[in-house]
């Protein structure tokens, strides 16, 4: 094999007294694409911020190690040598585009800006050039997509913007932290495809950062593991999924829900001895609407946008069902809807008999009782100056369930169920792991002792290894509380292990609704078929079949039919 493009040895970085990184080496060879992969707080994020100096100078410090690229250490570059590497021959595109593209700046500037600095290119010429490069990512119609700003994309044509930006210099190597987590599965198998595709047009070394290991099986040609700072084990990736040696390897791998591993099974798996049985309706809901309006304009009359239309569903006390489908598809609307945290234009929901949308202010106060929300994002749920014992507390006093003495029982209670310990309770939310903070959200869900709890992407920020604890929680509680869950998801593999009924949602409608065995066993939308094929499968050896270009204007999106008992299918 040829000389490493990039040659990292014994790199340590520390924040205050705890060592992020610790003596981690690796080589980066030209045109492979090396995974690192491990938990949050393994230090896969940090050793790459590191290699291009882009670590808080006040908390954070390199304390040893090389990093050799092209004959020169980049940790020990001056800032001005670093910005002529930085871009130009090594580049960088994070999980969450909006926050890395400048709100207040057209695409076209943004785009063309790296072309005018590295390579002293005219505004015409770099104009030309970033028209090319977004055509070459396959966004449609560039002049205009030049002409926007971040806001009016999608989350996977801002990304497609962000690889656009970062190859355009064709750089040597692309650093990709977490570039598909956040993204549905289709636009990933879309942003997937045209990495590689990038990649085998210039060359490209890939330094690649995900604990998606479905991802890794498919784009990694070697991968590093990672935990606590440390290299835990190395090699190529099918050495890695096929024997792995390390045991914390070989658990991140048992961790990782596999699309078909339940297949033949009609719910969740039993955590408890006796799980409950669905019984009474908790939730109905029928013929919602929702129109936003657009600019200048109300109810589509100047480009108002339908969230949804004619959407309705059941979920009965001990039952999941999950709604999935894209960005955009009216999954979260839905869920808000039934909540009333949104008013539908039209539309009936019912929550145990009563009609939500005719509650007044006060009663459905009380009604709030009986559903609750967890969110993706536990962090931003939770108030950083409140202790986790007040956080937990609040919905109590409000409700007027508890005080004094027995409210702080209760919220020991509350934390012990979800697998913390009384002595949390005067602690913050940043003193906390994503896992830890996404069960204290649903320590506070449970604290009014709902019959609903709408579940909004509630792992999909989380690692592998968090998510199958949370997961198995949610389980534990609604076997034991007989809780109904609206579970909001497009993590296929996850609503498998979730799920009893499935309902597929295409542009705000329902295309596709049944048992989760025959929605997920045996599709029969097209929609759906092309959401579970562009499902990335966590095992090297497996092909990934090519998903066809679906013209959407073909897909049946008629009102619902019965075509099998409890399956109904868009005509």
């Amino acid at each position: 094999m040829s000389a490493p493009l990039l040659q990292v040895r014994d790199l340590s970085v520390a924040f205050g007294p705890v060592r992020a990184v610790d003596g981690l080496s690796y080589d980066l060879h030209a045109g492979e694409t090396l995974a690192i992969v491990g938990e949050s707080g393994s230090g896969k994020s940090v050793s790459s911020m590191a290699l291009l100096g882009l670590l808080p100078p006040r908390s954070a410090r390199i304390e040893g190690g090389t990093a050799v690229f092209d004959g020169q250490d980049l940790l020990r570059l001056s800032d001005r040598d670093l910005r002529r590497v930085r871009g130009n021959r090594i580049a960088m595109i994070f999980q969450e585009p909006m926050t890395s593209l400048t709100p207040v700046l057209r695409i076209g500037q943004q785009l063309t800006e790296a072309l005018v600095e590295h390579r002293g290119l005219s505004q015409a010429a770099a104009r030309d050039k970033a028209l090319e490069m977004l055509r070459l990512v396959d966004l449609s119609d560039p002049p205009r997509r030049m002409r926007q700003f971040p806001h009016e994309l999608s989350g996977g044509m801002r990304q497609r913007v962000m690889i656009a930006m970062a190859m355009a210099l064709e750089p040597d190597i692309l650093i990709a932290d977490e570039p598909t987590t956040a993204l549905d599965v289709t636009v990933q198998a879309e942003i997937l495809g045209l990495m590689r595709d990038m990649q085998a047009r210039f060359g490209t070394a890939i330094l690649l950062i995900t604990h998606d290991m479905g991802v890794v099986a498919e784009m990694a040609d070697r991968v590093v593991v990672m935990h606590r700072g440390r290299k835990v084990e190395e090699g190529p990736v099918r050495a890695i999924f096929g024997s792995p040696r390390a045991d914390y390897t070989a658990a991140l791998l048992a961790a990782v829900p596999r699309l078909g591993a339940r297949s033949a099974e009609d719910g969740p798996r039993p955590i408890i001895d006796q799980p409950a049985l669905p019984g009474a309706v908790v939730l109905h809901a029928e013929g919602m609407s929702k129109v936003f309006a657009g600019r200048g304009g109300i109810f589509g009359q100047s480009g108002g946008t339908v969230a949804m239309h004619d959407v309705g569903f059941s979920v009965r006390a001990g039952e999941t069902l999950a709604l999935v489908g894209e960005s955009g598809s009216g999954k979260s609307t839905s869920g808000r809807a039934v909540l009333r945290l949104l008013e539908v234009d039209e539309g009936r929901i019912e929550l145990e008999g009563d009609d939500m949308r005719a509650l007044s202010t006060r009663s459905l106060r009380k009604a709030r009782r009986s559903m609750q929300m967890v969110f993706q994002d536990p962090f931003a749920a939770l108030n950083p100056r409140i202790s986790i014992g007040r956080l937990i507390a609040e919905p109590m006093l409000i409700h007027g369930i508890a005080r004094g003495s027995e409210l702080e029982d209760r919220v020991a209670a509350l934390l012990r169920r979800v697998g913390l310990e009384p002595v949390h309770m005067k602690r913050f939310a940043h003193e906390f792991s994503g896992g830890q903070r996404q069960r204290i959200c649903i320590a506070r869900a449970l604290s009014v002792g709902p019959k609903l709890i709408v579940a909004d992407e509630p792992t999909s920020a989380l690692d592998v290894s968090v998510q199958a604890q949370v997961l198995e929680l949610m389980l534990e509680l609604q076997q034991s509380m007989g809780l109904a869950y609206l579970f909001i998801s497009h993590d296929m593999a996850v609503v498998e292990e979730m799920a009893h009924r499935v309902a597929v949602m295409r542009q705000g409608r329902i295309v596709e609704m049944g048992p989760r065995r025959a929605v997920l066993g045996a599709p029969r939308h097209p929609y759906t078929a092309a959401l579970l094929a562009a499902v990335p499968k966590p095992d090297p050896t497996a092909q990934r079949p090519k998903l066809p270009r679906l013209d959407l204007k073909d897909l049946p999106m008629g009102p619902l039919a019965q075509t099998a008992p409890d399956h109904w299918v868009a005509q």
